[in-house]
């Protein structure tokens, strides 16, 4: 074995990605493409109402049908153990808690049998009239103590960040601050809509339940499915090596995967078992809708001397949900005076989950466009506005930032957008009938590192390495990034190294999630690394042995740097606008962003998931809109035809550059989270940009024609 130190390293090269031939002959394997023996198909009912009950299910009809093998309803559905929680709780009561809710599932020979069939099933209901309309003057808004929360603070909010946060005495600095802004911004329900829909294939075998799905996080998949289901967790095998895409909605193992367990189990046939697009407005979460009102307070140098951001949001009554749209605000500038609240509505509407960058995606557009009002209101340029105001530790917690080069991201950002020709008057530069204009926002997203990861690498006596663990590839280059991560820790070319991910029968890995995956994974295969170079060294002279030889790592906790420094990737956002003067089309010419996220481990896949990110930002600021008819509380514009997002004829030039620099505490990497950041901060800088275009400030996203014609 060679020192790891004295050959040219992996981490930093542009490399292909090492499951690219696999993904453009179609020989990778998707959760529906698993090749089974003798399947059936499933296709659920779903109830039409958003609030009452069902009084009745009449499937003879459909009992009746040629291969139809059964009708599953409340009445006859198996029994689950964990029935408390409501998204999962599938068919264990008559209550319906939102429309698109199932209510039932019909299983056949063919899929065109069972959807057939499912539309020969009457049920009646007893409604009540749904409540699904987010208002700030509501008077049943609560704080989120009961909010579902994800990884392990068990915190309110779903990151497990408490709900609110105070420092000083806001309200009588606002009183006294020379300049104020004071607006409120408003971002609508946005759904998560991964090419790849949600799958599951679910198969008994010996007592055993195997179920091929898409997933983020194989091993939490396992933990859930299983507790739902009664069973022990060794008795569910969770496999998801390939995923289509993601964005968050695949986090948690929603309530289809449950449901197609239960049709196998009662049909004793493998069941296949996929969403249509239609569907997945209704079943898989969504970003929540907000009413964020900013309070910004600065001296006459343009310092800020208090903030106060509060937030509302909606939720589902079935199942509470908070996002922690205002802690961004808690770390990204200094003021003395400062505070932030959460509040929830609970409403009759599907249960909100993760997405992309959840909650600082809404929050820094409403931070980054009241940043840039105050910047006017101060007469100072928004990027020196925003330098001005840098803190020099996180302005609430007082701990150090592992690394924070936000700074030189403006600058940086700002030299190669050529800022410095921008003439800051509004309505100030024209080409034709296109008004032009430029902003900036700045980006913010954690970097953590999940706690229960574990890795374990062998030898074999050809001195080829097999790497195992339980991680996710959501088409981000999860392959690719962990095969250099391991070829760097055991000194060694990446051609010698064979990765394996995506199943329960490696060892445990975290959720592929808040921009945790290669933080958490890396640090494991590198402690795994260490730990079988020391054996081999120590045991064998350095010498793969004859039957070959392992190491396993295994992480419980998360990183212990966390006490002591702040840890989050930073960015700079620039963009240009066209604005019709005529009919207000808004046309996004140039999105530039600068980052800083730490040292990164492959410049190909990282530059896609920055870009990816900015365009998703982009649809976020002018197209994606989830429309609810609030006589029905469902989606009306569900599908690709009508919820629009970003195409490549919206896209002109994007670029995504990133700062030389490493972290020295997140992981034995020195890398930072990335796949998140880049989303950030985009909504605003092209709402930014457009109020510089058009002398018109847009505060209720997406920024469409309507808003900025006379």
């Amino acid at each position: 074995m060679s020192d790891v130190t004295a050959r040219p390293r992996a981490i930093g090269i542009p490399m292909d990605r090492v499951d690219g031939v696999q993904k453009v002959t179609g020989t990778a394997t998707y959760a529906y493409e698993w090749p089974l023996d003798q399947p059936v198909y499933l296709y659920p009912l779903q109830s039409t109402i958003a609030s009452g009950r069902v009084t009745g299910v009449d499937s003879a009809l459909a009992e009746a049908e040629p291969g139809v093998l059964a009708v599953l309803s409340h009445l006859n559905a198996p029994t689950l153990t964990r029935p408390d929680d409501p998204e999962l709780a599938v068919l264990q009561s008559d209550e319906v808690a939102w429309r698109g809710q199932f209510i039932g599932a019909v299983v056949a020979e063919s899929l065109e049998t069972a959807r057939r069939a499912a539309g020969l099933v009457r049920v009646s209901y007893e409604s009540r009239t749904p409540d699904v309309v987010l208002r700030a003057d509501r008077d049943d808004l609560c704080a989120p103590a009961h909010a579902a929360t994800f990884g392990t603070g068990g915190g309110e909010l779903q990151d497990g960040s408490p709900a609110d946060s105070r420092l000083g005495d806001v309200e009588t600095a606002l009183a006294a601050a020379p300049t104020m802004v004071d607006a409120t911004y408003t971002t609508p329900m946005y759904h998560n809509n991964p090419m790849e829909p949600h799958t599951a294939v679910v198969t008994w075998s010996d007592g055993e339940l195997i179920v091929r799905c898409s997933t983020q996080g194989v091993s939490f998949s396992q933990a859930l499915i299983s507790g739902v289901l009664g069973l022990e967790p060794g008795r569910v095998r969770v496999v998801s090596p390939h995923v289509g895409g993601a964005f968050g909605s695949k986090v948690y193992p929603h309530s289809y995967a449950v449901l197609a367990a239960m049709a196998a189990r009662t049909v004793r046939r493998p069941v296949k078992f996929t969403l249509t697009r239609q569907q997945m407005f209704a079943l898989v979460g969504y970003r929540p809708a907000s009413i964020q009102r900013m309070r910004l307070g600065a001296d006459r140098d343009g310092r800020l001397i208090a903030l106060a951001h509060d937030v509302i949001e909606q939720t589902a009554k079935a199942k509470g949900y908070a996002e922690q749209v205002a802690v961004c605000s808690r770390m990204m500038y200094a003021a003395p005076h400062r505070r932030t609240t959460h509040r929830l509505a609970p409403l009759d509407v599907p249960v909100p989950t993760i997405m992309r960058a959840p909650g600082e995606a809404q929050g820094m557009y409403a931070l980054e466009s009241a940043l840039d009002e105050m910047a006017l209101a101060c007469r100072l340029d928004p990027v020196e506005f925003r330098i001005r105001n840098e803190p020099e530790v996180h302005p609430e917690s007082g701990l150090p930032f592992s690394s924070r080069h936000l700074v030189a991201c403006l600058r940086e950002g700002a030299r190669r957008a050529g800022w410095e020709r921008r003439d800051p008057a509004p309505r100030s530069r024209r080409e034709g009938r296109w008004l032009v204009g430029t902003g900036v926002a700045a980006s913010t997203y954690p970097s953590p590192r999940f706690p229960g990861n574990a890795a374990t690498i062998r030898i074999g006596p050809d001195g080829h390495y097999t790497v195992r663990i339980a991680a996710a590839d959501l088409g981000t280059g999860t392959w690719t990034a962990l095969t250099q991560i391991a070829a760097d820790a055991l000194g060694v070319p990446v051609g010698e190294v064979e990765m394996r991910i995506g199943d329960t029968a490696l060892p445990a890995a975290s959720v592929a999630g808040f921009s945790a995956g290669i933080n958490s994974w890396g640090s494991a295969i590198w402690e795994a690394a260490d730990r079988l170079r020391a054996r081999l060294r120590t045991e064998h002279g350095g010498i793969a042995p004859p039957g070959g030889l392992a190491a396993t790592a295994e992480l419980p906790g998360g990183n212990p740097d966390a006490e002591r420094y702040a840890m989050h990737s930073f960015g700079a956002q620039f963009a240009e606008v066209r604005v019709d003067q005529d009919t207000g089309e808004v046309r996004v010419a140039r999105l530039l962003g600068m980052f800083d996220v730490g040292r990164v481990i492959n410049p190909k896949t990282a530059r896609s998931q920055l870009i990816g990110g900015m365009t998703q930002g982009m649809s976020m600021a002018l197209y994606e809109h989830s429309v609810l008819d609030p006589r029905f509380g469902h989606v009306v514009n569900q599908d690709f035809a009508q919820y629009h997002i970003a195409s490549h004829a919206d896209v002109h030039a994007v670029e995504a550059h990133w700062l030389d620099e490493s972290d020295p505490h997140t992981n034995p990497m020195g890398a930072k989270g990335l796949g998140e950041v880049g989303i950030v901060g985009t909504a605003a800088a092209i709402a930014n940009a457009v109020h510089h275009a058009t002398g018109v400030r847009v505060r209720e996203l997406p920024i469409t024609l309507d808003k900025l014609l006379p």
